[in-house]
């Protein structure tokens, strides 16, 4: 970016919602109306910009978040288009990580459905200010205020609408300004390129002026020139009231609603617009913080290019066989060729190229200022979440947190060819997926592949053999358990014994005891730091942690357990830091069978909408699979079920689903909580 482009024309913004709501199709316009793109794709001929993946295409549905740039109004817009499945959920979460502000997309027929839920969440997280978009206002079954109700009620946010749709379903022909009071309408036959405004037709004067009240209302609250127009009532002049409406929405306090149909190609340009006028630029956000990697002291970097280097890597990704990793510079600038700093490895990287990302496609640029998400090339041992500074100014940002994986297959490779070729495969998914797990079972000496879903898993597996030319052998599906106790235990143990030609003497007494599901593992000492030195503890600790890793009920990861050092004994110079690691382990896996061990199961938040008339079939398959109805909220014509079922059980629904309600039927499912297994 050149120095002329000022930091407060910069907007980065992600396009989030629920699987099917429409954020590709929106993110398509967006390309085609700033002049990117030359056409529009559309995701159901496989043809979208944004989803180049081949397994996107062929699924229409966004697997992997895409970074673009776009210009708007002498403004540079930089753009990810985030999954909507709940698969892949992190691809949002680092996503939203490093954005400035969101548009969230809502479907008008389906209103605020789960992924959208927990998107909106993953914003409430990192503070991100919103935008929604209430799409697909076309569609038979459409709800305009029905969803803004909704987005009361699920997200507990508070709406400010700013447009109103004219007509409904196949009626809809544009939409009302309420900040302007002007009509627009889009010329079908420039393919929504060109527009009109038109003062309000009479018959929609007085809704209109009842919204435009409430929208004045809504903002008063936030600017006192405009609280006391309000109870004046006196008019407000529109640049006051967009003022407004901008120091609100980067406060979090509301969310503007705009509306249209993309698909139709209406609603994008003001849109476009409104990004512009009420999200952020990097300057509006408050600086970001990080610490020290010696001192720890907290350190502040307000977004200037003269400032020292602080950037972030949020995603990782393997194009054309090269490693690429995408960068958010928060302050300072980034030039090709210069050497920067890792704090968390202590390892100076060069970055061989800078680039700007279209999807897909990259443009070679000789340097980035603050704001600035790009692509770089050349960072050798970087990962996602490292920090990017130099090693004058050293700084670690805080890292990101990753899921835990609830699903596992084995694999094994087909030939010797592709055996040689797995290993190196698989290292690099793992560089790019944060949430995928591999490990080598001990027992049968298969690779077992973790992940967070049978979407996410079958995606990888499909990639292996596009990508890499890697074929694979896939065995069924399997749960990634975990294990507790039920009861409390002690045991005592000592470790006596010569190794390496030195003798070891310890002797640990632990005490196990269940803790509340979900409060995680936890180590303390009652012991007295004449009989074990402090300075031992860390040791037992991790002997601790290093038996919760592997269990002795069935070898499953152990959570939600206390254990307690209450006694033990020393001998000078006999008693090591590998005596007190291994008298640990062995105590505390000897207490784990007294304590009454059992397995924790994955149990998943289910969500399903169907036809009225596949309703009796539907839950009596819910039934027979364990699942427990937590709620039945009627829409028109559809019914919404809400349950918690095992994970275990849901395996080859989806086709179950499908057949039941003759493919009508759709179901999202996300991790909830793990529960005890029922026998």
């Amino acid at each position: 970016m050149n120095k002329k482009e000022k930091i407060s024309l910069i907007r980065n913004i992600g396009i989030m919602a629920h699987i099917d709501a429409g954020k590709t199709t929106v993110t398509e316009r967006i390309l085609y109306y700033t002049g990117k793109s030359y056409k529009i794709g559309e995701v159901h001929d496989g043809e979208a910009v944004m989803d180049w993946m081949t397994d996107e295409q062929e699924r229409g549905i966004t697997i992997t978040s895409a970074v673009t740039t776009c210009p708007w109004r002498n403004n540079i817009i930089q753009l990810i288009d985030t999954p909507g499945h709940v698969d892949f959920t992190i691809e949002v979460e680092r996503s939203l990580r490093v954005l400035d502000g969101a548009i969230a997309v809502f479907c008008a027929v389906g209103g605020v459905e789960p992924q959208s839920e927990t998107v909106w969440r993953q914003a409430d997280k990192y503070k991100v200010p919103r935008i929604a978009f209430i799409n697909k206002l076309d569609r038979v079954g459409s709800d305009f205020i029905g969803t803004v109700e909704m987005m009361k009620e699920k997200l507990k946010a508070r709406p400010l609408i700013l447009q109103l749709p004219i007509g409904a379903e196949e009626k809809f022909s544009g939409v009302i300004d309420l900040v302007s009071m002007e009509q627009i309408t889009w010329n079908t036959e420039s393919m929504g390129a060109t527009y009109e405004r038109r003062p309000i037709p009479p018959e929609l004067a007085d809704t209109a002026k009842n919204y435009r009240d409430m929208l004045i209302e809504g903002v008063a609250d936030f600017d006192d020139t405009i609280m006391e127009a309000y109870l004046a009532e006196a008019p407000v002049d529109e640049k006051t009231i967009v003022a407004a409406i901008r120091k609100a929405t980067i406060g979090l306090a509301i969310v503007p609603v705009l509306c249209g149909s993309a698909l139709k190609n209406k609603g994008i340009q003001p849109l476009l617009d409104a990004i512009i006028q009420y999200l952020p630029s990097p300057m509006d956000v408050p600086p970001m913080k990080g610490i020290h990697p010696v001192t720890s002291e907290s350190i502040a970097f307000p977004t200037r290019d003269n400032g020292p280097l602080a950037a972030l890597i949020f995603k990782v990704s393997m194009m054309e066989g090269r490693k690429l990793s995408f960068v958010r510079i928060y302050s300072g600038t980034m030039k090709t060729g210069e050497e920067v700093y890792n704090p968390g490895l202590q390892k100076k990287e060069k970055l061989s190229r800078l680039l700007r990302m279209h999807a897909n496609k990259k443009e070679r640029i000789e340097e980035a200022g603050a704001g600035s998400i790009i692509g770089v090339v050349g960072l050798k041992d970087s990962s996602t979440g490292d920090t990017l500074c130099h090693a004058a100014h050293p700084v670690l940002l805080e890292k990101m947190e990753f899921y835990e994986p609830v699903i596992s297959i084995a694999i094994e490779p087909k030939t010797h060819a592709d055996q040689e070729k797995l290993d190196e495969v698989l290292q690099k998914f793992i560089a790019e997926d944060p949430t995928l797990r591999v490990k080598t079972d001990e027992d049968t000496g298969q690779t077992i592949l973790s992940g967070m879903g049978e979407l996410h898993l079958e995606i990888i597996i499909s990639r292996m053999l596009r990508e890499f030319n890697t074929n694979v052998n896939v065995g069924k599906p399997q749960v990634v358990y975990r294990e507790t106790i039920g009861a409390d235990a002690e045991a005592t143990v000592a470790f006596d014994r010569d190794v390496a030609g030195q003798h070891h003497f310890t002797e640990v007494t632990l005490s196990l005891s269940p803790r509340k599901r979900g409060a995680g593992n936890l180590f303390r000492s009652e012991v007295s730091p004449d009989i074990i030195p402090d300075i031992f503890l860390p040791f037992i600790e991790k002997g601790i942690m290093d038996s919760f890793a592997s269990g002795a009920f069935m070898g499953y990861p152990v959570m939600d357990v206390a254990a307690l050092l209450v006694g033990g004994s020393i001998r000078e110079s006999q008693s090591t830091e590998l005596a007190f690691t291994v008298s640990a382990t062995m105590a505390c896996r000897e207490a784990m069978t007294k304590a009454s061990p059992f397995l924790l199961e994955p149990i998943m938040d289910v969500e399903i909408l169907v036809p009225d008339s596949f309703m009796g079939e539907v839950i009596g398959e819910l039934n027979a699979r364990g699942g427990k109805i937590s709620f039945i909220n009627a829409k028109s014509g559809i019914q919404e079920i809400s349950a918690i079922v095992p994970l275990s059980k849901m395996f080859g629904y989806s086709t179950t689903l499908r057949s039941a309600t003759q493919g009508r039927g759709t179901f999202t499912m996300r991790f909830s909580h793990f529960d005890r297994m029922e026998k």
